[in-house]
């Protein structure tokens, strides 16, 4: 008959589900769910980061943009089953390592166990003709001084001496596990406190570092955009060259911005130069260099005569060669007008794409639209679409080349393409865990080289009495790792204590 155990009281209930939770097999779990719910966030637009085009993906979708709007998929970082994942991985990890290293502390600080009473069983036996009884004391000291945890003994007439070496293997696997919450600490600060945001500046404009020049913004549940760094820049000069060669044709050989800044109103403007993986950073604040464009130059004049735009209007790339659309809207020209703007560097004539990224041939092409383009409806609108809604199209030309200028239909006015200017994107990022998230990113790749190469192992040496009254010297060895070998250890005291091995 089955013995029937008692039941588990509450504690034994809490203990139980403690340990199941603060495994690392738990802890592997929700590493793995942490995975699969960032997954989204890299799938779907994110509010934090572009709430437009999150607004666009949401009215495009009626049925499931609302649905994954509830369930958190817009803003994926700091939804609730997102941080409940992150949270749980927190504790387990915590719950998991604390206490080994309790116990790898005191086992530390604890001599190694008396050599056992068959040493011929080990992994690595050898007896030793050539020695006498004070092969103890020169075993000893050889590894005392090779710095291995030694303890000596004495059982039944028999001298000993037990040694053990190789806890740092024990202590890379904490501090590779130590690390990792260090490295969820670091990201977890960056997130509630960190921002960033982006803003396309063109060559000679500036930016100032406040909520209203940004064009796309994004903090933690604790940045305050009112505490901004009081930075500002102007863009002095950008550059950008591309590789003609036909194996890297098209490929961005220079780019690099020039800058003048201030670190705030009062302060003296420096100098500085933006790259590729070299920011610039002011008050903790970095400054990349992200993308660049085009910005075509355009005189609008409506029925009247009057200029009602003489601006340059931002286009975005499209394909490798920089084949780029943007849109300018007119609500207060006679008529109202709207115009779809596609930009060609380097117009291929019969062609609707740029040849080359370089501007080897500038062209545009135009679709005038009148009617209300919805800017007074209160909605927020991309200022890179069109919203044609209540608009009807006046006409088209395929490509305006710089000079030129464009008659609208039913005497609706004049666009002229006057010529064009670059811009130049940057984000601009505040990320107070990224040196923390750094520092333990080095720790857990150094503990988990120390575990990877560490070998823990025991050695015993013994000293008995022979059968004959000879004396018989024992040495063994035991590798504490799968896969290890320690008879080159056994070989090295052997040297040591009597200058060679007899098996």
């Amino acid at each position: 008959m089955t013995e029937q155990l008692p039941p588990l009281s509450a504690g034994g209930w809490f203990r139980w589900i403690w340990r199941q939770f603060t495994s690392m097999r738990t802890a592997l779990i929700l590493l793995f769910l942490l995975a699969i719910a960032s997954i989204p966030g890299s799938i779907f637009p994110q509010r934090g980061v572009n709430p437009l085009k999150t607004k666009e993906w949401i009215a495009d979708s009626p049925t499931w943009g609302p649905i994954l709007d509830r369930l958190g998929f817009f803003e994926v970082y700091s939804s609730p089953w997102f941080s409940a994942i992150y949270i749980l991985l927190f504790i387990s990890l915590i719950g998991c390592v604390l206490p080994r290293v309790g116990a790898h502390w005191r086992a530390m600080r604890t001599p190694p166990p008396a050599a056992p009473r068959n040493l011929s069983r080990m992994q690595s036996h050898a007896i030793l003709e050539d020695a006498d009884a004070t092969a103890v004391d020169r075993a000893a000291e050889y590894l005392r001084a090779h710095r291995w945890h030694v303890l000596r003994g004495e059982t039944d007439g028999t001298q000993w001496v037990s040694a053990e070496k190789g806890y740092l293997r024990e202590t890379g696997n904490l501090l590779f596990h130590l690390a990792l919450i260090l490295i969820l600490v670091g990201v977890a600060i960056g997130g509630l406190f960190g921002w960033k945001g982006n803003v396309i500046v063109k060559n000679g404009d500036g930016f100032s570092d406040t909520l209203t020049q940004y064009d796309v913004w994004g903090g933690g549940r604790f940045a305050d955009p009112a505490k901004l760094p009081p930075f500002s820049f102007t863009l002095t000069d950008f550059r950008v060259e591309f590789d003609r060669s036909v194996a890297q044709r098209g490929s961005p050989k220079l780019f690099e911005a020039d800058v003048a800044y201030k670190a705030s109103p009062d302060a003296a403007s420096e100098n500085a130069r933006i790259e590729v993986n070299y920011p610039l950073e002011v008050d903790g604040a970095k400054v990349f260099l992200v993308g660049h464009g085009y910005a075509p130059h355009f005189v609008v004049r409506d029925s009247t005569g009057e200029i009602v735009y003489d601006d340059t209007v931002v286009t975005l790339p499209q394909d490798g060669n920089f084949t780029s659309t943007g849109v300018i809207k007119l609500p207060d020209a006679s008529p109202q007008l709207g115009f779809d703007v596609v930009f060609y560097p380097t117009l291929q004539p019969g062609s609707i794409v740029s040849a080359f990224p370089a501007p080897d041939f500038p062209a545009s092409y135009l679709a005038a639209w009148t009617g209300d383009p919805g800017m007074d409806t209160g909605v927020p609108q991309s200022v890179y679409k069109l919203d044609k809604t209540n608009m009807s199209q006046l006409g088209r030309v395929p490509s305006l080349l710089p000079g030129q200028t464009w008659t609208l239909p039913n005497g609706a006015g004049s666009i002229s393409l006057v010529g064009y200017e670059r811009w130049a994107s940057f984000q601009i990022a505040f990320d107070p865990g990224k040196e923390l998230a750094l520092i333990a990113s080095a720790l857990a790749l150094t503990g988990l080289m120390l575990s990877l190469f560490v070998r823990r192992r025991r050695v015993w040496l013994k000293v008995s009495a022979g059968a004959d009254g000879s004396t018989v010297v024992e040495i063994a060895g035991l590798n504490r790792a799968e896969g290890g070998d320690v008879s080159g250890d056994i070989q090295i005291v052997t040297e040591a204590v009597v200058g060679k091995e007899n098996t």
